[in-house]
């Protein structure tokens, strides 16, 4: 039973959450290679919001790290106004104590911006993908307010290796010499990690059961690492576990553009493996919710083997996934130091398109794209415009690229000034501006923003920096820093900048690799000097923290729900041929099969988007046991896919596959499970299909 927090002692008030946030798993665009031929055919993994609220007795914050490409400020926004609807949450939630963060998957659907250049490969905003990211979040903080109850934090940190390589190194290199030899390393290899235990052992299931591996099993059945991901490590008896957090700046792009099946990558395969082995059930209300967000990771690539390929995708992301898993464990077994102390947060809404940095009296300028965004980062994916070179400059376009330059200035003169100021040309240099996004609008919205949060929230003697944006290593080094200056005075001794928070708006390098102009520099919208602008407003942020002042607001950027252009059609009606129901068997399974096979089956099946199947399962698999069956995986196991195709007309079937690896012998089933659109009247109504029972031996 909750009493009183004493943060001084290290006593918290700690809830933590997790919800469903999958988006349509059919025919919708995904988000973060800007491919338009990579829409969603299925369903490997599905997307989490995990929530965790921490409190000192006094003040609470919001944290919460989802699967997400991006947090948009549309979602913050939209989140934000749910909780203000909400009689329980809105006397201890707002903007200002809330931070949400993406953990940054490019498996996931997209459209779900307000602002036009980030929905463009989307055919515009899907309301349907946008409404179940926002009531996914906004019921995982609910579930993590209603599971409050006194705890402990403990921090520690480690360093990870063999995960990733920097992709930016040419302009890593123009960083000052001082500064490189100073970290000696182009990666920040550190994880942070945040341990919470409840100060009272209440388990009304026991330590045991959360240590072991539940219906999955420890059969002979088991690939190799079995143990490593079952073993708990030292854990007190007398502590009953919460959930974790940890933080590493790596992309999640093991998974490339070929892809079509939505799921984390390397950070969702994590926080399931993590959350396995404690037993988790995002069926209750209640359970071990355990996060793998996101520090700087701006020229951070998972891809030691070159670009990804399409074919052993999925085996990389498995290695990468389990070098953040192995540290995160052994953190999480030895987490000793303890976080006491006060918990607050600063936040403040800053327009970056005319921000004045007075310690070197330079200016910000509105939001503009280099030519070399086009090129994308060649280190993770081929670039679906190939038309510049990474390091395009005013002074360095070729031939070709001039003249495209001239041509893009000239078509758009509706959409933005054919003439642009030199001050703005001058304020954007050494970058060739392509598309001014903070000049060009859709009906009075710009097509990026403008106006961007800037947030700082303490836990005791830590420190998180919410940056709206990706921001590459060295640029995050000298974010943390500064906060660091600013708070020691108070008892904060280690600071963690979490990119990807509470809006987005692409880019942040260090001045001297936006000099550089590849990919990253040429996505730093605000010009040369946006990362000074950050620090400047994180330094105020931090020094209020420390003087315990209010911030103001600033200007709160406007809701553009009602300007939003949508291009994707609805589902219409489903059919099936003459003679099949949905649900009917295509091509079943066989009788027997070996432990490790993989077994497919075929259904007839329905849209998907018709019903997201929210907190519910496409494909399931279900054993055997005495008369009955039980469900033992589903749409959240990385084992079983489910997978889409339309075959004619508004025809369709759906392929589940389960991989077999980690089975127990005995005898199972494959399930689908949907919701069919009838022609007349758009009557839905719900299917199931059953295989034939098989054995695994």
């Amino acid at each position: 039973m909750l009493t009183t927090a004493n943060a001084a002692d290290g006593i918290y008030e700690i809830g933590c959450g997790i919800y469903d946030v999958t988006g349509p798993a059919a025919e919708v665009g995904m988000m973060g290679f800007a491919d338009p031929a990579q829409t969603t055919q299925g369903i490997y993994m599905r997307l989490w919001s995990r929530a965790f609220i921490i409190g000192d007795g006094v003040r609470r914050i919001v944290y919460v790290c989802a699967d997400l490409c991006m947090i948009y400020q549309a979602v913050k926004q939209a989140v934000a106004k749910r909780i203000a609807q909400d009689s329980e949450l809105t006397e201890f939630y707002n903007d200002r104590n809330i931070l949400l963060s993406a953990t940054h998957t490019h498996s996931g659907p997209g459209g779900y911006s307000h602002h036009f250049i980030y929905n463009i490969t989307t055919k515009g905003f899907i309301p349907q993908n946008f409404d179940a990211i926002v009531e996914g979040i906004y019921q995982s903080i609910r579930r993590a307010h209603r599971n409050i109850e006194l705890g402990k934090i403990f921090m520690a940190r480690g360093t990870v290796e063999g995960y990733a390589i920097n992709r930016a190194t040419r302009p890593y290199a123009m960083n000052p010499q001082s500064e490189r030899e100073k970290y000696g390393d182009d990666l920040d290899r550190e994880m942070t990690l945040l341990k919470f235990v409840s100060v009272a052992n209440n388990d009304p299931e026991g330590t045991e059961a959360r240590g072991s591996r539940g219906a999955r099993g420890a059969s002979e059945c088991e690939s190799e690492g079995t143990e490593a991901r079952g073993s708990r490590g030292a854990r007190g008896a007398s502590e009953r576990e919460l959930g974790m957090i940890n933080w590493l700046g790596v992309h999640p792009t093991s998974i490339g553009p070929t892809n079509r099946l939505i799921g984390g990558d390397s950070k969702g395969l994590a926080e399931y493996w993590f959350e396995h082995d404690h037993a988790s059930d995002v069926r209750k209300e209640k359970t071990f919710v355990a996060a793998f967000a996101l520090a700087p990771a701006g020229d951070v690539s998972p891809n030691l083997w070159g670009i990804a390929d399409g074919v052993h995708d999925y085996e990389h992301m498995e290695i990468i996934a389990r070098k953040q898993y192995d540290k995160a464990v052994e953190l999480f077994a030895n987490a000793t130091e303890q976080l006491k102390g006060m918990v607050d947060a600063r936040h403040r809404y800053t327009d970056f398109s005319r921000l004045h940095i007075d310690a070197q009296n330079v200016d910000t300028v509105p939001a503009a794209m280099g030519a070399t965004f086009l090129a994308g980062s060649t280190e993770d994916n081929v670039s679906q415009v190939k038309i510049f070179h990474e390091g395009a400059t005013v002074d360095s376009l070729q031939g070709n690229e001039k003249a495209i330059t001239a041509l893009v200035d000239s078509a758009f003169g509706l959409l933005w000034p054919k003439t642009l100021s030199e001050d703005f040309i001058r304020g954007q240099a050494p970058k060739k501006i392509v598309i001014p996004t903070g000049l060009a609008t859709w009906d009075g919205n710009p097509w990026t923003p403008q106006i961007l949060p800037v947030q700082i929230v303490r836990i005791g003697q830590l420190a998180l920096a919410a940056q709206p944006t990706e921001i590459t290593t060295m640029a995050g080094r000298r974010v943390r820093e500064t906060v660091l200056d600013a708070l020691r005075s108070t008892g904060v001794t280690h600071a963690v900048v979490q990119s990807h928070a509470n809006a987005y708006s692409s880019y942040v390098t260090t001045r001297e690799e936006y000099a550089g102009q590849e990919y990253e520099g040429a996505s730093t919208h605000f010009g040369p000097y946006t990362l000074a602008g950050f620090q400047q407003e994180y330094q105020k942020l931090a020094a209020a923290l420390a003087t315990g002042t209010a911030v103001a607001q600033g200007i709160y950027p406007k809701d553009f729900t009602l300007t939003q252009l949508t291009l994707q059609p609805n589902v219409v009606y489903d059919a099936a041929p003459r003679g099949k129901n949905y649900g009917a068997i295509l091509v079943d399974a066989q009788a027997d099969y070996n432990c490790g096979d993989t077994v497919a089956v075929e259904f007839q099946s329905a849209h998907p988007r018709n019903d997201l199947l929210t907190m519910d399962n496409f494909a399931l698999v279900q054993r055997k046991v005495g008369n009955r069956f039980e469900d033992v995986a589903g749409d959240r196991d990385p084992e079983l896919t489910f997978t889409w195709q339309r075959t004619r007309g508004a025809e369709s079937k759906a392929i589940v596959r389960w991989d077999t690896k980690h089975a127990e012998p005995g005898e199972y089933r494959l399930v689908h499970r949907g919701v069919a659109k009838a022609f007349w009247f758009s009557r839905k109504q719900r299917f199931e299909g059953v295989s034939r029972v098989f054995r695994v031996r």
